[in-house]
């Protein structure tokens, strides 16, 4: 659910600022409206400086993972920790860039054997150049004879696919030959050897410097604390409205209703402030927090993806939070790949304690598809019922759903569901809010679905789900079609002016418009809901990929003839069967993983969202707090 805020208009002295904004982050409570912020060229060096050093700390905490990585290597000079990452980051970069440098041209002259570059620069001087080329094998011999006519040409060195020859000239000459010409050397391979070598020792070196900043991090956080503690001053001073020719300042704040007693207590005591507490309007654009218990608020970072819901509408994470483990469940289909991500979240949630929430929401996720698995008789792409025993699913005593068969029709009937209950969301939201009178239109639509759903829908799943008394051919069914269908096209503006209706002009005009208003549904309804066969299609994709990398590692190892006799041959057999199983189910599992996250997700952005009248904002509630 959205939290209940309240709203303050606070007035206080522009020389109190500073120290009224500190009392505030020391309270952790209260969010200052900072909206429309432009930020001067300062600003934005100040922005630069906060980046610069969160992506320090980010590459800090990959950098102790690492191997390179030295606890207590060194000391680090007090204050200057950043400066001299930034240093180290730089040299390191030069010298690999260097390398990458070297290691090219080395090994394009190891191939051509040991040289002496000053005994080259001898003959350059004295008017003998050396040019250095490269032919195919094939090419050189059959146009060296040719070469050879106004050329003075030298074999260095050959092997099957290449020769490397020089010519030989005073440089100025002109050669036009089918070779690949290099650039003279500056250094033999054994210089370049050395001048590797002493690059490895700057990287070495530099590493050591970024191990003892590593230890001294705390000091680069306590610096982007107090940036950012900057960078909201400047917010707040730049986006404050200023009265009495600057003598004061009126900043717009924010508080949890539920402990907004407390923000009261701390304003009233602090002096010379002045404020109006009032719960928030329509045209406010006020900041969102969410709450929810512990299972829907695991996926508020699903929703956080698209957008918060605007402040005074509904939030929608608890009711979209089990489609979306249904949809991951469905689209991944395999109990082993389910008890993989059941097992890697796990992992996650003991080795990185940040990380939780999105360690908990894989563990839910792959549970949920360990069990949705089980039920359809999927293991590694594998038949359940046939490891049984059992040729035909059919005859397993165990009730698995025929996912391949059956399911097509159930994933179109989740997403009728689906879309109902945001129709129905909507109806009850806006109804509260409104009035009833303002959802008729779409009251008696739903009441139109429903009706169809439950007196003909439901057969299409089970022949024996049949409502009694509530039949496609049944009064019931009629009346309801009726009253839906009487909503759905005359009471669709009940704003209009009394005497329109009476004189039937009023009922005219909402029936055109209610004509094209169905027009208008029918044909959003037929494409959100045929959008639901994809969890049908990736489901069925996954589980067909795994099938097939099953029969390539049996079929090309031939262990799907048996093994007749054990020996040495087998055991290759067996290590390759474990290669390609291994290899292939990883992409499968990674690609599928993928797929699975991804369309329940649209899903539920485009298609229920749509249908249950979802606003968003994109502000969020982030009170004032101490920087840590």
């Amino acid at each position: 659910m959205i939290v209940k805020m309240m709203k303050y208009n606070i007035v206080l002295f522009s020389a109190e600022r500073e120290r009224f904004v500190e009392r505030l982050r020391e309270l952790g409570m209260v969010d200052i409206t900072t909206s429309g912020w432009e930020p001067t060229e300062a600003d934005r060096e100040l922005v630069t400086a906060i980046e610069s050093r969160t992506k320090a700390l980010a590459a800090l905490e990959q950098f102790v993972a690492g191997d390179d990585y030295k606890a207590g290597a060194a000391k680090i000079e007090s204050g200057k920790a950043f400066e001299a990452y930034q240093s180290a980051q730089s040299a390191i970069a030069a010298a690999k860039s260097e390398n990458a440098r070297l290691q090219k041209s080395l090994e394009e002259w190891l191939p051509w054997g040991e040289f002496d570059c000053s005994t080259l620069a001898k003959l350059a001087e004295s008017g003998v150049v050396l040019r250095y080329f490269t032919a195919q094998r094939a090419t050189f011999e059959k146009s060296v004879a040719e070469w050879g006519e106004t050329l003075n040409i030298a074999v260095v060195g050959e092997d099957d696919s290449a020769v490397r020859f020089v010519v030989i000239g005073n440089g100025s000459e002109e050669i036009a030959i089918d070779a690949q010409e290099q650039k003279a050397p500056t250094m033999n391979n054994a210089e370049l050897k050395v001048a590797i070598e002493k690059n490895d020792a700057v990287v070495a070196e530099q590493n050591a410097v970024i191990s003892a900043v590593a230890d001294a991090k705390a000091e680069i956080e306590a610096e982007l604390a107090q940036l950012k503690s900057a960078m909201q001053d400047v917010r707040i001073e730049a986006t404050a409205d200023k009265a009495a020719e600057g003598l004061l300042l009126v900043l717009e704040g924010w508080a949890e209703k539920e402990t907004s007693a407390v923000v009261d207590a701390a304003l009233n005591d602090y002096p010379n402030v002045v404020y109006i507490k009032e719960n928030p309007s329509e045209d406010d654009e006020t900041p969102v927090k969410l709450k929810n218990n512990r299972f829907a608020r695991l996926f508020e970072m699903i929703g956080g993806l698209y957008a918060l819901p605007k402040y005074g509408t509904l939030d929608m994470t608890p009711f979209f939070a089990p489609f979306y483990m249904l949809f991951f469940a469905i689209c991944l289909n395999d109990a082993g790949y389910g008890a993989i991500l059941f097992a890697l979240g796990l992992v996650l949630a003991l080795k990185a304690p940040k990380m939780r929430q999105a360690a908990y929401l894989t563990m839910i996720c792959g549970g949920a598809t360990t069990l949705f698995g089980l039920y359809t008789g999927s293991l590694f792409g594998m038949s359940i019922p046939q490891l049984m025993g059992y040729e035909n699913m059919a005859d397993c005593p165990v009730p698995f759903l025929d996912f391949q068969g059956k399911f097509f029709t159930w994933a179109l009937a989740l997403g009728v569901f689906q879309i109902l209950l945001g129709m129905l969301l909507d109806i009850v939201f806006k109804a509260r809010m409104f009035g009833i009178t303002t959802v008729f239109a779409k009251l008696g639509w739903f009441i139109v679905l429903l009706s169809g759903c439950l007196a003909g829908g439901l057969q299409m799943l089970n022949e024996s789900w049949v409502i009694p008394g509530f039949t496609t051919s049944s009064i019931a069914f009629y009346v309801a079609m009726g009253v839906g269908l009487f909503m759905m096209l005359f009471l669709n503006d009940l704003s209009r002016k009394p005497i329109e209706y009476i004189l039937l002009y009023g009922f005219l005009k909402n029936f055109a418009s209610g004509l094209w208003d169905t027009y208008n549904n029918i044909t959003g309804l037929l494409s959100d809901v045929l959008s639901y066969i994809r969890l049908f299609a990736i489901g069925l994709s996954g589980g067909v990929l795994a099938q097939v990398f099953n029969s390539l590692a049996m079929g090309l190892t031939g262990l799907d003839a048996g093994i007749e006799q054990f020996g040495v041959g087998t055991v290759f057999q067996i290590l390759g069967a474990t290669a390609i199983l291994l290899v292939g189910h990883g992409i499968n599992l990674f690609m599928s993983a993928i797929s699975s996250f991804v369309h329940p997700m649209r899903l539920t952005f485009v298609e229920f969202y749509k249908n249950a009248g979802f606003e968003m904002t994109t502000r969020a509630f982030e009170p004032l707090t101490k920087e840590q």
